[in-house]
């Protein structure tokens, strides 16, 4: 091949950022020798090379966005082949030169197929000062973006600070939780759960994890899949439960497999490993996928109520606070009492009131255990 193209990386992942070039053009580089590291929505991705070779030119720079087809660098000294087509217009580390009717922002710069359009006059300006064209809204005829256009994008820069463009993981959950928002008609249901029988040292995500377990045993609709334009419910055999990870790059929610049929233990080593994945930005993108159900133990780090938002497919999320101690009335008289609060979120189109109460109590049945 002359040109080799991101290749598609599963899991219905269309687009990756380049992280960062292993290569360089002039170098031979061998098959199976590591091209460029890219990120998509769910992990960082080492690209190796398909063939032996020379490298001629290098397709985008580091935090450009690059959509599966479009090539990613090109072979020196071979005859060009069809390898598929090239979605958009793309810039090289080499091209230097732009020429007089090159007025289409290309896709690779900044990620975004939108028909900005300016001349190479204004493109230089803008690079010159440090303007993302992608960012401004064009205020000249058919479109074009105007020098003042990029002059008052430098001017709010400077006087109220850079824009900073959502890439990544980020990106991706800016688009799923506009996806929610949108499609899921949510309700939540808080309480606090008596937690003072608990054993010094008990793991809290554990137990929840257990409990969970649990209630979808005895309210299975909740661990399910809903189809919103089909109106149809998707009751799943396994337990998978996604557990919200909060990262300096973002939110994932690696998924716990089976966790009715798994001992604690188990769970405990499997989630670590997930995490210490997570952590490493080496998690696979199998691994974040298809939950059944949701975990949000947002109480590890501040907080005592949220409403956690349903992704879909996907009809709940649990939500856990942090545990705190509250005077509480037993038996007629005042005790301090150690109290978990716990939020249930549903998809109120599939799910009654009812079974999301139902599923609550069934929680709270198995924490108030003392282990």
């Amino acid at each position: 091949m002359k040109y080799f193209k991101l290749p598609d990386l599963g899991e219905g992942l269309q687009e990756a950022e380049i992280v960062e070039w292993h290569i360089k053009p002039g170098d031979s580089i061998k098959t199976d020798e590591l091209m460029v590291s890219v990120e998509t929505a769910k992990a960082i991705v080492d690209i190796p090379s398909p063939q032996d070779g020379t490298i001629q030119t290098l397709f985008g720079d580091e935090g450009d966005i690059i959509h599966v087809g479009e090539p990613l660098m090109e072979f020196a000294g071979e005859q060009q082949e069809d390898t598929g087509t090239v979605v958009g217009k793309v810039e090289t580390h080499q091209s230097s030169h732009i020429s007089d009717d090159d007025f289409i922002i290309g896709a690779s710069n900044g990620g975004t197929h939108a028909s900005q359009r300016c001349t190479p006059a204004v493109r230089a300006l803008a690079k010159r000062m440090k303007v993302d064209l992608n960012t401004i809204q064009s205020s000249g005829e058919h479109g074009l973006i105007t020098a003042a256009d990029v002059e008052h994008a430098a001017q709010l820069d400077d006087e109220k600070g850079a824009l900073i463009k959502l890439r990544g993981v980020r990106r991706s959950m800016a688009k799923n939780m506009a996806r929610a928002h949108a499609e899921v008609v949510q309700v939540t249901i808080f309480d606090d759960i008596d937690v003072n029988a608990w054993l010094p040292g008990t793991d809290t995500t554990m137990r929840l994890v257990r409990a969970i377990g649990v209630a979808c045993t005895v309210e299975p609709l909740l661990n399910a899949w809903f189809d919103g334009k089909a109106m149809t419910l998707r009751p799943l055999k396994t337990i998978d439960l996604g557990i919200a990870v909060d990262t300096p790059d973002g939110l994932f929610v690696p998924v716990l497999r089976d966790i009715g049929n798994r001992d604690i233990e188990n769970l405990k080593e499997g989630l670590a490993n997930l995490r210490i994945a997570v952590n490493a930005r080496k998690i696979p993108p199998s691994e974040l996928i298809n939950a059944g159900i949701t975990l949000s133990n947002f109480g590890t780090l501040k907080g005592r109520y949220a409403n956690p938002v349903v992704m879909p497919p996907t009809v709940c999320i649990v939500g856990a606070g942090g545990i705190r101690e509250t005077v509480t009335p037993v038996n007629g008289k005042p005790e301090i009492r150690r109290k978990l609060p716990l939020s249930l979120s549903f998809d109120h189109r599939p799910i009654t009131g009812g079974e999301a109460a139902r599923f609550l109590s069934v929680l709270e049945e198995d924490l108030v255990k003392p282990d």
